[in-house]
């Protein structure tokens, strides 16, 4: 993987670059659209390729471990020939289902005791067999296994926690170096920034992280819970201390003005369930502001969803029909509203991206954020 610094903004630390892997080119700063289960909910692969242009896509180490297992995803030749999609792929390390699965696990030095939320069946994920697993999949970016605290959380906690993920992380790192790549393409490897929202911690994990030299970066345990004022504190520090030349992604980040804030302190890479998730319940995301298509004051609304006509379905159906949809609990209405809001997450990465490089991009940031913080 190669990581080419185009411009650093000049009114803030907003980036511009591009990452190289053996699957393509990807234009940062960019969101990935979540494909958990070797599938973005609701989008044909096609219509991520053709309509929603994603450059990257994010697969979960977990859910991929469960179903449909390693032993497949190998017969396949990997995730990329299982899924038919010839783009970079990233997949986290099972580690943030030590959070979001916390009723179902137990940890300690060696790894983490899971129980799967599918059978019961018991499970034990260790540094080593994170990496394996990834190996596997056949990601071309692949995380370190680490713990994602809850929030709140104890400071005791979260520097205990902060270093057994540094002692995972050199585990991770030994191991790589043992098992060499599945595939005919290279894997980059990405360690994760913890510490809460500690800012003493957040400095110490910044520090250390920075010090193995890795391809690209992480920040976790961050759009845990905490306000956004503590998660732009957070990554304002941390991007203070990791090194220039290399990507920064922050995990699980989230709503469109959370990305546009975060781009200005200097984050290349997001993910977020958000854009898929809000989708299927309804909240679509524009340049103008939210909106609830479920409300009974779009039932006889027939503009398009979306004049921008980011994607075919923003002006090919209109607001009445979509909302009928919903109201009718047809699937269809969950397809479009999914290509919506993932079509215009895109453009929103990609159009800082023009304005980075274009010198005005805190005067553009601040407009849309002041635009997009509507209930329409």
């Amino acid at each position: 993987m190669k990581f080419d610094l185009k411009i650093t903004d000049t009114t803030s630390k907003a980036r511009a670059g591009t990452i190289t892997t053996d699957h393509g080119e990807i234009e940062t700063p960019i969101f990935m659209p979540v494909g958990t289960v070797a599938s973005v909910k609701g989008v044909h692969q096609q219509e991520l390729k053709k309509d929603i242009n994603a450059d990257i896509i994010l697969g979960n180490t977990y859910h991929l471990y469960l179903r449909p297992g390693t032993k497949i995803l190998e017969k396949a030749g990997g995730l990329h020939k299982f899924m038919n999609w010839d783009r970079p792929i990233l997949t986290d390390s099972g580690g943030y289902q030590v959070y979001s699965l916390s009723g179902n696990n137990k940890i300690n030095e060696k790894g983490v005791k899971f129980k799967s939320h599918i059978d019961g069946s018991m499970h034990f994920f260790t540094p080593e067999s994170s990496m394996d697993i990834q190996r596997s999949i056949g990601a071309d970016i692949i995380m370190a296994f680490d713990e994602c605290t809850p929030y709140p959380c104890e400071y005791n906690y979260a520097k205990n926690s902060m270093h057994m993920t540094h002692r995972w992380l050199k585990r991770c790192i030994n191991h790589l170096e043992k098992t060499p790549e599945i595939y005919d393409f290279k894997q980059a490897f990405f360690p994760i920034v913890q510490g809460s929202t500690y800012k003493d911690l957040r400095k110490q994990s910044a520090e250390f992280i920075a010090s193995m030299g890795a391809e690209g970066n992480a920040i976790g345990g961050l759009s845990v819970g905490e306000p956004a004022e503590e998660l732009y504190e957070m990554t304002d520090i941390v991007c203070s201390v990791l090194p220039e030349d290399k990507p920064r992604y922050l995990m699980g980040v989230g709503t469109p003005i959370n990305i546009l804030e975060n781009i200005a302190l200097g984050v290349d890479m997001f993910d977020c369930v958000m854009p898929t998730r809000n989708a299927r319940n309804g909240m679509l995301f524009t340049a103008h502001g939210s909106i609830n298509i479920k409300n009974k004051k779009w039932e006889d609304d027939f503009s398009p969803i979306d004049e921008m006509n980011i994607t075919f379905v923003d002006t090919q159906y209109s607001k009445a029909y979509l909302r009928h949809l919903f109201v009718a609990k047809e699937y269809l209405a969950k397809q479009i509203a999914t290509i919506h809001n993932l079509g215009f997450y895109m453009w929103l990465v990609r159009e800082a991206r023009k304005h980075i490089l274009a010198g005005d991009f805190t005067t553009w940031k601040n407009r849309m954020v002041k635009q997009m913080d509507k209930r329409l």
